[in-house]
């Protein structure tokens, strides 16, 4: 096997700005090794030798041959990496037979012989002819055959050995490109449309064809073969399989380098946003249904939850203000809370808390932080004049979000649906996420006022939310290391001789390791790491390597002592460096092995409860005493007027619940009897004098005001 290192010595020659250039001496000075060449044209020039081996400026002419990284034949680990299970055994067998014709032995080692190896007709002083002829009659091939094995083993090792595989056929090779690519240009033309059929398509994209090059000049494919470009068109640019929505979405996503704001510390970017919530709830002031709207403000650095607002109806800008005054000072947190859920008045520096005086007391319901740059969409609400006036004052700047780019807020988008998913859709009143997903009478379940809808929801992201490690939350020295947003929080706080001369760099990419994967919209992602960079083809682009009979996969280069970056090789042998996406934190190289180390320690230590179970019971017990006949509706009516004024807690020794629901709960007792009650009053029909008789209007009014002003 030719040899990939290459002497450097006096006789060497180079390719310096591009002349060539020969070594006529070596000598070693006080600064270092220099070398003396000479030109063409007998010109002397004096270099370091760091300068000749390691500038983008020289390049060494090897007068051997040897592999280079422009070689057609792939690497062994790619020819290896495209066979079968049943190729793969093959090949070994047949590499097993080969070193016995060579050695002797099938394992090519005398120390790891077999029983009755050698055997006398591969004895050690057989002749190879003889042996190649032994090896034939064995196999019952031609000695041909045999002696062909021998040498690409001898020069390629296994993987000389591979069958061998052309690269897989272009997009749509089956049909003429100039059709494959009016037909994906007829696809983008009905991006913004209604959906197509296939078939609408392929009679366009004839028709085009022939408007464009003439009858005759380009070949139609057959029916079966255009549905088959459209097919493979579709991981391109998506059409038929996914809703029109989405598929905009898709179409809309930049081409070039994905880029992102990367925070690297708490309160450095605040995403802001509203959305609609998938559950009735009441107001106990108008004794109406409302559709609830719920404004939150979200950390990006920790995804700490640091301002919730639930507003009927709709959000004005007035409620974005008080989210983002709730920054500056939380809210204090519940009495019964649990003791991890509340954050300490104490322990966080002075420069992050507005008032360090102001926060006394039981505890803090999120953390306090100063944010730097709000990040908002372009709601009438967030580009308002009072929103814009208040950042302004405070020294906030505003970074307002792509239009219809939801991506650009991803990580509070995220929560909506973790909202829905773990708490919304288990309580009463939920209405789901669309008209096609809506109950029959959600209305007619039991319910929550939006009071006790916001201290559920504040309370859920307390004790659940901020303790629950999160999939996005790493540091990318521990990358298996999945923290909750407190944890990220806490995080953020602490926070701030002899070479040998390869005859070609790029061959150093040919000693790591390859791993297969696909090329999606964002990258590549490698064992939970994510990795992107100039080079890469289209997201869907079909790869030219077969890979478990597959053609969507393909080889990328890891170094195991360096996963902060890969490598690629394009069609045209040129080798692209892609970056881990949380690489520009770091400031050393991460090995494989350190990290699963790192991620056992880190198992050991952060140890998290299995918080679904808590879930579940906490949702169970929210469920648990709530009215759902006409009578105790209607008693709820009655029920809504007193709530605008503060009650005392219930306390039951059998039901155990969250104190914002143990509020929305009633003794059995007196469920009971106020439902007999309810039952007598709807003979008369006189729910309004019922309810002066329960409380006097102006007593109610004037409290409720106070309690609002307060």
């Amino acid at each position: 096997m030719s040899g990939a290192g290459v002497r450097v010595g006096v006789g060497t020659r180079f390719r310096y700005d591009g002349e060539t250039v020969e070594v006529v001496e070596m000598t070693a000075t006080t600064a270092g090794n220099e070398v003396v060449l000479k030109d063409g044209r007998g010109r002397i020039r004096r270099l370091t030798l760091k300068e000749l081996l390691f500038s983008d400026r020289a390049e060494v002419i090897p007068e051997q041959s040897g592999p280079l990284s422009q070689d057609v034949e792939e690497i062994a680990s790619v020819v290896l990496g495209q066979l079968r299970e049943d190729e793969r055994r093959s090949l070994l067998e047949r590499a097993e037979h080969v070193r016995e014709v060579i050695t002797g032995y099938r394992s090519g080692s005398s120390e790891l012989a077999r029983q009755g190896e050698p055997r006398p007709e591969y004895a050690p002083g057989e002749s190879l002819e003889a042996k190649y002829a032994a090896k034939a009659a064995e196999l019952g091939v031609g000695a041909r055959s045999v002696r062909r094995w021998v040498t690409v083993f001898r020069e390629h090792g296994e993987a000389g050995l591979a069958p061998k595989k052309g690269c897989a056929s272009a997009l749509g090779a089956s049909a003429d490109e100039r059709w494959v690519e009016t037909a994906l240009e007829v696809m983008v033309e009905h991006t913004d449309t209604s959906r197509p059929s296939r078939t609408m398509v392929i009679e366009r994209t004839r028709a085009r064809v022939i408007a464009r090059f003439g009858p005759e000049v380009v070949s139609q494919p057959s029916r079966a073969t255009a549905f088959r470009v459209l097919e493979d068109l579709e991981r391109r640019h998506p059409l038929f399989r996914l809703s029109m929505k989405r598929n905009r979405d898709i179409a809309d996503r930049p081409e070039g380098v994905y880029g992102k704001l990367r925070p690297t510390r708490p309160g450095e970017y605040l995403l802001m946003d509203s959305t609609r919530l998938d559950v009735f709830a009441f107001d106990p002031l108008t004794v109406k249904w409302v559709q609830a709207e719920l404004t939150v403000a979200m950390d990006w650095y920790t995804r700490c939850i640091t301002g919730i607002r639930l507003t009927p109806v709709s959000t004005k800008s007035v409620d974005v203000s008080a989210v983002l005054y709730q920054c500056f000072r939380p809210r204090r947190a519940g009495r019964d809370w649990p003791r991890h859920a509340v954050w300490p008045e104490h322990g966080i520096p002075r420069t992050v808390l507005v008032d360090v005086e102001g926060a006394i007391g039981p505890g803090l319901a999120s953390p306090p932080l100063v944010p730097e740059t709000l990040v908002v969409d372009h709601g009438k609400v967030y580009v308002s004049e009072h929103l814009t006036s208040v950042c302004r004052r405070m020294g906030i700047s505003i970074q307002p979000a792509r239009l219809r780019t939801g991506r650009d807020k991803g990580p509070v988008e995220r929560f909506f649906r973790t909202l829905r998913e773990d708490l919304l859709q288990a309580l009463p009143g939920y209405k789901g996420p669309d008209i096609h997903s809506r109950g029959e009478d959600p209305e007619g379940e039991a319910f929550f006022f939006l009071d006790e809808l916001e201290d559920i929801i504040r309370e859920w992201t307390a004790t659940v939310y901020h303790c629950r490690p999160h999939s996005s939350l790493v540091d990318p020295g521990l990358p298996g290391l999945r923290m909750s947003p407190a944890q990220m929080f806490e995080h953020g706080m602490a926070r701030a001789g002899h070479i040998e001369v390869p005859r070609d760099r790029d061959l150093a990419f040919e000693f790591l390791p390859t791993k297969w994967r696909t090329i999606q919209h964002y990258g590549v992602e490698i064992d939970g790491r994510r990795y992107r960079g100039p080079g890469l083809p289209a997201a869907g682009a079909k790869s030219p390597y077969t890979y478990r009979g597959k053609h969507d996969h393909w080889p990328f280069q890891v170094n195991p002592d360096d996963i902060t970056k890969i490598y690629f090789r394009d069609r045209e042998r040129t080798w692209h460096t892609l970056k881990w996406e949380h690489a520009p934190g770091m400031q050393m190289p991460l090995s494989e092995e350190a990290l699963a180390f790192a991620r056992n320690l880190a198992a050991k230590k952060y140890t998290h409860v299995d918080d679904r179970l808590a879930v579940a019971d906490l949702l169970e017990r929210w469920n648990a005493g709530l009215g759902t006949t006409p009578a105790e509706r209607r008693m709820a009516l009655r029920l809504s007027r007193e709530q605008a004024i503060e009650l005392p807690d219930v306390d039951r020794d059998t039901v155990v619940s969250l104190p914002s629901v143990r509020r929305a709960l009633d003794d059995a007792d007196e469920a009971e009897q106020a439902t007999q009650q309810e039952a007598d009053a709807a003979e008369g029909d006189d729910d309004a004098a019922d309810f002066e008789d329960l409380v006097d209007e102006d007593d109610f009014y004037a409290t409720a005001l106070k309690d609002v002003d307060d």
